[in-house]
């Protein structure tokens, strides 16, 4: 009964928590209509959940965001601290992305509906929540097994068999006088007597202390995580988590912030700037790749530099991507090649030595070099900057203090990937991988009996993050890296791959002190409850009290998991924070 009352409590409460996430988002919803003409003809108040992609929505000052969308008119401060955990505002003008659930502070704006209902990010977190505090952990499972097959095949009939003896063993010694009549209770015969230690006996060793020491701090663990960015996806990640001696890094959009720029060309023809980065933004925009998206944002600046009013790219046929290597297309009856020396040489096209200097000079600045070939020629090249987050470099220090190996791996060439490791403080790197490739590299070092977790955002990084024992998706990143890995950080911040660990250490520290305390009690409690320091000190457990001693071991087990309540960030880390600032500069 308490174990049943104590694990109700829980659900209620952790039900409780999913609800308050779930009323983040609005119930309603000011929803705009237009004419051909673009102008609105009707603003209507309509529930959130009859909402689609694409309605435009008008959200008000001090208003919740209904929907994932991009802004389409207005400026505004948004508070995302709901998402992010940054209490600072956010500004958000055309273009930028809103999220569902975050409050708009104090400018109009129409946004355009990208997610709804259950697509936005909020469903995902709230959804994700529930999975974590529904699964059941492996340890959760085998524990449970083993202990109800204890139970069945060995401790049952043995608690049984000892409070038989114990009755027994008292009732005889009466009968012929083994110990004085003093000792038995007044109002009792020798039967009564040995038949309540044999009843407390039985009581005493009820196992509700047993089956409560993991559930319970799964549970809370979980939703700590989650009020601190860190969704993990049930006990069998934490479980996997506090194992985890290796972590590998993908570099793009993990340790660096994930939005490179162009910031240099160089053309090896005579075709013009313009022409070369049109044709190659043609072909990059049907691609999700950061670096995809850094050329396809700088062709848009050179249209608007050199007056042109459409951003609209050229059409693009027989799209493919080169995993590792960049992509290709026909755009204008030309065959577009963009991306890395390997690309090139695998398409056997030909590199100066004016190229070939140009991309080593440039990967020796810890920028990416994006190679342009048009039908087999390199017409031009683009040095592209991504900076690593500020975090980076004593999140690696950090771990390094944890016992923990940091690797990072990469598609990137390796002259790039060993300017910026070397920034950051990694000392082991995998560069021109493929994804497939991250996935072997994963594989090889869990064959030499290492535990293996992986960081990563995109696409790109789906099957490295399932081949991992632990697989953390950047929170910014696509769903499908999302849906592949056991822990999201929903802040993108790369501190919470420490916090993802530490908790998990810290939880598996507090269920083995659970199973301590409920294992001790039972080794304890039964020799007592069996009469055994009776003839010594005159203390006796009647079953009532056997039994509200039963009932607090369990809430002492219920009220030890409560404590990863308290949990913080380790304080090493804070004082990290506050006094190591590592980043790359160009």
């Amino acid at each position: 009964m308490a174990k049943e009352n104590s694990i109700s409590a829980m659900t209620m409460e952790n039900a409780n928590a999913l609800a308050k996430l779930a009323d983040l988002a609005p119930e309603t919803a000011s929803l705009l209509s237009f004419d051909k003409g673009g102008n609105v003809i009707a603003e209507t108040e309509t529930s959130t959940q009859l909402l689609q992609r694409n309605d435009v929505i008008k959200i008000v000052p001090g208003a919740k965001v209904p929907v994932d969308g991009i802004v389409l008119n207005g400026q505004s401060y948004v508070n995302e601290s709901m998402m992010t955990g940054e209490a600072r505002p956010i500004a958000k003008g055309p273009g930028d992305k809103v999220i569902g659930g975050t409050v708009n502070e104090n400018g109009c704006i129409l946004v355009k509906a990208t997610r709804v209902g259950s697509e936005t990010a909020l469903s995902l977190m709230v959804q994700l929540v529930e999975a974590a505090q529904l699964a059941k952990s492996t340890c959760t499972k085998t524990s449970g097994q083993n202990f109800q097959i204890l139970c069945a095949h060995g401790m049952n009939p043995l608690v049984v068999v000892l409070a038989i003896l114990t009755w027994l063993g008292w009732f005889i010694s009466g009968v012929v006088h083994l110990y004085p009549r003093s000792w038995i209770p007044s109002g009792m015969d020798e039967f009564e007597s040995a038949l309540q230690f044999g009843i407390s006996v039985l009581v005493i060793a009820c196992p509700c202390a047993l089956g409560l020491a993991t559930p319970t701090a799964v549970m809370v663990a979980t939703g700590k995580g989650a009020s601190q960015g860190v969704l993990i996806k049930g006990g069998n990640a934490l479980e996997k988590a506090h194992k985890v001696n290796t972590v590998i890094f993908d570099k793009t959009g993990t340790l660096t912030v994930g939005k490179p720029a162009v910031v240099h060309t160089m053309l090896f023809s005579d075709l013009p700037l313009m022409d070369v980065c049109s044709l190659a933004a043609a072909a990059e925009a049907n691609s999700e790749h950061p670096i995809s998206k850094a050329v396809v944002e700088y062709t848009k600046k050179l249209h608007s530099k050199y007056g042109f009013i459409s951003d609209h790219m050229l059409d693009a046929k027989d799209f493919e991507v080169h995993p590792g290597a960049g992509i290709s297309a026909i755009v204008c009856g030309k065959v577009v090649l963009v991306g890395n020396k390997r690309l090139m040489l695998d398409a056997k096209v030909p590199i100066s030595a004016e190229v070939d200097h140009y991309v080593r000079k440039t990967e020796h600045l810890a920028r990416t070099c994006v190679l342009i070939a048009l039908d087999s020629v390199i017409s031009g090249a683009l040095a592209i900057s991504d900076p690593l987050k500020p975090e980076a470099g004593r999140v690696i220090s950090f771990l390094s203090l944890m016992n923990i190996t940091s690797i990072m791996v990469t598609g990137d060439n390796q002259a790039t990937a060993s300017a910026i490791s070397k920034e950051v403080g990694i000392n082991i790197v995998f560069a021109e991988t493929d994804p497939a490739g991250k996935a072997e590299r994963i594989k090889d070092l869990q064959g030499k009996g290492l535990t293996v977790a992986m960081v990563g955002d995109g696409v790109n990084d789906s099957l490295a993050l399932a081949a991992a024992d632990v697989g953390m998706a950047i929170g910014a990143g696509t769903d499908v890296a999302i849906e592949a890995a056991d822990i999201v950080l929903m802040k993108s911040n790369l501190e919470d791959v420490v916090t993802a660990i530490d908790l998990s250490r810290k939880t598996l520290t507090r269920i083995r002190m659970n199973y301590v305390w409920a294992l001790g009690y039972n080794v304890l409690g039964m020799p007592v409850a069996a009469g055994i320091l009776y003839p010594f000190t005159g203390i006796r457990l009647p079953p009532w009290l056997v039994g509200a001693c039963m009932a607090a071991s369990s809430l002492s087990v219920v009220c030890s998991s409560l404590f990863l309540q308290f949990y913080k960030k380790p304080l090493l880390m804070e004082k990290f924070g506050d006094t190591t600032d590592h980043g790359v500069s160009v």
